[in-house]
């Protein structure tokens, strides 16, 4: 039989090898037809340049799946709109649609779509494979649009090819990323917001709602079409100049990018294209995800499939992202969605509700992503722990190379709603911090923008409730703003500096911006109030949200330049329950942390290897906010316990309460 590393990490699978072999199988099956039939993978998730509008030297020629149509025409300004034999498409074979235009037909920014009839049907639609779609002010209605400007863009990029092992991610939606109340731009975010992100230390960027979107409130995830990055934030090529500048500034861009589900819209959507409800999605009720009132991709249609993957290639290649972020992954894996599904044991993983086209999909996907571009990122939301999500497909996996650590936010969430600090244990607060399955990394956050959202609170809004809106000037004291402030500070760098991979952090939240996120709807009167970031709360230095983004970029820039998340696994030091001191290391680094609400200690014995150590971080600080209780010159050195090297050595530290600390051994030069 043969060996599946996945297995031979963790035993535990072995009752299941059935299961996992059979996608295993499934996987190189596919793999194998492609490579054989169709000139390997990466030709295979090629659609794009096949399917849409596409100039040739005579002219145009445009061409669409929709095996169910009777018939198509390209309709537009040419045509006054109406359907024209002179523009109806010719039906090939296996569905395909096409027709050859001469150049006259169409110019750089015409508008136009289609119409397709069907059997007892017909209705306006958006090609599928549109690369540009712009929303008319006044009708509200979408059309797509020629994009074939005469000068193309330029990048200068070629010599970026980061190899990011421990990405630190600021998430961030374009729309929202400005002051003023209104949907903010590529070129503003490229302009005003790569340099706050670049100073702040951050090494990836990653983009949300970059795939077209008709409902702007759905912060990206109900796409319409997947090949159009949205318009409402500006050109194709204002999209690639901030990829570019970002990558010029040395930070990888990698987008959301949803294969979940598709918005079911059927106008400027994928739903009922071609006058069926299951062309690109599942027959029956699988077609409609019960929750997010939206459509299921059928992911066992190798149409379907050569779509998705396409679309992976077409963001790398025509926009030169570094990777993906795949949203709603556990949606993906299993028939139920992962709704109402509580996963105690591994039997609820492989209880026959596994979407096994799924599976392998994800598996071709990362493997055509790594294909394309070896050092690329792919992240997988995924909250029910499925095994194998971070391993390779050959492995048995799917081949991500970081999951979500979704249960971070949800335990900070817990924590402190449903506990006073006071109270909090150090074991389990490390264990839940550093727990990861044995063949994955991870990315851990304290908060996304999914704690953002109304309805939801970030950390700092359930640390410090109304009292933001009153004592966040630095000349107004006040203890709740204490409390939370520090709590703030050793939470992320807690969440950080045990993180087994990578970190994110969602846009503003490093400051504690003190609004939650709700977008123009009816139920708000269409405001932007609240779809935006104050970004000059932090600049202003009468506030107190400058003490938190100095401490973020503090730390951040330290986890970088120290190379912190190198050394694994983290160790436990010390968990002492009655004092609520927490101590680990990683290699020569050790983190310290006092939760204590009151009480600071004096010489606190911590055992560690022997040695000096010196302050790298401290959040006391008052740069940071802090009261400014430790000395940050001393050198502290190791001293054996009780006066015996036999039995351990231990450094003894001033701890003062709310106070995290990272300390590193100093090489002490030998004598031979």
């Amino acid at each position: 039989m043969k060996k599946i590393p996945l297995i031979e990490k963790d035993g535990w699978l072995a009752p299941h090898r059935g299961a996992i072999e059979a996608t295993v199988t499934e996987y190189n099956d596919i793999l194998d037809e492609i490579t054989d039939s169709r000139d390997g993978l990466v030709h295979f998730a090629g659609n794009h340049h096949f399917f849409g509008l596409h100039p040739y030297s005579e002219g145009w020629v445009f061409r669409e799946w929709a095996p169910n149509a009777s018939a198509i025409f390209l309709i537009g300004d040419f045509c006054d709109w109406k359907p024209n034999k002179t523009y109806r498409l010719q039906q090939k074979d296996h569905g395909i649609w096409e027709i050859f235009l001469p150049k006259i037909t169409f110019k750089h920014g015409d508008y136009f779509k289609l119409f397709v009839e069907w059997e007892f049907g017909s209705g306006f639609r958006l090609p599928a494979y549109a690369r540009r779609v712009v929303q008319d002010p006044e009708t509200l209605l979408f059309s797509a649009q020629v994009w074939h400007p005469e000068e193309p863009f330029i990048w200068t990029d070629k010599d970026f090819h980061p190899e990011i092992k421990h990405p630190l991610i600021y998430e961030a939606h374009v729309g929202m990323a400005q002051e003023d109340e209104k949907v903010g731009t590529y070129n503003e975010f490229t302009e005003k917001v790569l340099p706050r992100i670049k100073e702040a230390g951050y090494n990836v960027i990653q983009l949300m709602a970059v795939q077209e979107h008709p409902y702007y409130g759905s912060f990206g995830y109900h796409v319409s079409n997947f090949f159009a990055p949205s318009s409402r934030f500006g050109t194709p090529e204002e999209l690639r100049n901030l990829v570019n500048k970002a990558h010029e500034m040395g930070m990888a861009v990698i987008m959301d990018i949803v294969h979940s589900h598709a918005v079911k819209n059927e106008e400027e959507g994928l739903s009922r294209f071609d006058g069926t409800l299951d062309q690109y999605f599942y027959p029956g009720g699988r077609g409609f995800h019960p929750a997010w009132d939206s459509r299921c991709f059928d992911y066992g249609k190798r149409e379907v499939v050569a779509f998705l993957l396409s679309n992976c290639r077409y963001w790398i290649e025509e926009f030169h992202f570094d990777g993906y972020r795949f949203d709603g992954v556990t949606s993906m894996l299993y028939t139920h969605h992962g709704l109402e599904k509580a996963f105690t044991n591994y039997n609820d993983y492989f209880d026959g509700s596994q979407d096994r086209n799924a599976l392998v999909y994800l598996m071709l996907a990362n493997h055509l992503i790594h294909q394309l571009k070896p050092h690329a990122i792919s992240i997988a939301e995924e909250m029910s722990g499925f095994p194998g999500v971070g391993a390779p497909p050959e492995d048995g996996g799917l081949g991500f190379d970081f999951r979500l650590s979704m249960g971070v936010p949800d335990f900070w969430i817990k924590l402190i709603k449903d506990h006073p600090d006071e109270t909090w244990n150090m074991q389990a607060l490390f264990h839940e911090l550093s727990q990861h399955r044995p063949e994955e990394r991870t990315i851990s956050y304290a908060e996304s923008h999914d704690q953002a959202l109304v309805g939801d609170k970030t950390i700092i809004f359930r640390l410090a409730d109304k009292e933001m809106y009153d004592f966040m000037s630095k000349e107004t004291p006040n203890l709740i703003i204490d409390r939370a402030i520090s709590l703030h500070k050793i939470i992320r760098l807690i969440t950080l500096t045990t993180a087994n991979g990578g970190y994110l952090n969602f846009m503003g939240n490093e400051f504690g911006h003190p609004e939650w996120i709700d977008f123009p709807r009816e139920g708000n009167n269409w405001s932007y109030k609240y779809a935006r970031r104050q970004w000059s709360l932090a600049d202003d230095k009468k506030l107190k949200y400058e003490w938190l983004g100095s401490f973020d970029q503090a730390m951040v820039n330290l986890i970088v330049n120290e190379h912190l998340l190198d050394p694994l696994p983290a160790y436990l030091n010390l968990a002492n329950e009655t004092d609520k001191i927490l101590v680990f290391n990683r290699g020569d680094f050790l983190m310290v942390f006092n939760f204590h609400p009151e009480t600071s200690f004096p010489d606190y014995g911590i055992p560690v290897a022997p040695g000096k150590y010196k302050i790298l971080l401290n959040s006391d600080n008052p740069e940071f906010g802090g009261f400014d209780r430790i000395d940050p010159d001393i050198l502290y050195f190791t001293e054996p316990v009780g006066g015996n090297p036999n039995n351990g050595h231990q450094l003894k530290l001033y701890i003062p309460n709310r106070t995290g600390l990272i300390l590193k051994k100093i090489p002490t030069p030998s004598i031979y």
